[in-house]
């Protein structure tokens, strides 16, 4: 896992392509956090972001499989859809899943994919998040969840 989403996207981007140019010769999955999830960790506190920051746009996510793509399969891509980083009870966060399908509509219209689901997407900060957020998210391409 490489966490950038500090930086600028483009350099967040760019510094990840650098690191998968030299793990996908050695078959090593890389993961990677585009935009910002809410809560805190590891000192960085995210807790009083403007909400709308808290949501990865389609464009974002697509951006990161235009460019890691181009250097292996083998990445998933921890989009920002309202999780938050923390222990939170059931209900205190409020997701929105369905934007993960959007991301994935939309990947699949630029690369022209038969899958329905072309990008394999990373669930950041589930804590807190119900059986069915997580039901939804997964539905729309989570295949990692970190809680």
């Amino acid at each position: 896992m490489l966490d950038l989403s500090e930086e600028p996207d483009e350099e967040n981007i760019a510094i990840c392509v650098e690191y998968f140019k030299r793990m996908a010769p050695m078959k090593i999955w890389l993961e990677m956090e585009i935009g910002i999830t809410g809560g805190e960790e590891d000192g960085v506190n995210n807790e009083d972001v403007d909400p709308e920051k808290l949501y990865t746009s389609p464009e974002q996510v697509y951006s990161v499989y235009d460019a890691l793509s181009k250097v292996g399969d083998m990445f998933s891509v921890a989009a920002a859809f309202g999780n938050v980083h923390g222990v939170y009870k059931p209900g205190n966060v409020k997701l929105s899943p369905e934007r993960l399908g959007k991301h994935q509509a939309y990947a699949k219209k630029m690369i022209n994919s038969p899958l329905d689901k072309p990008i394999y997407l990373v669930m950041h900060g589930g804590s807190g998040s119900t059986d069915s957020e997580i039901k939804s998210a997964v539905e729309n391409g989570v295949i990692k969840m970190n809680i």
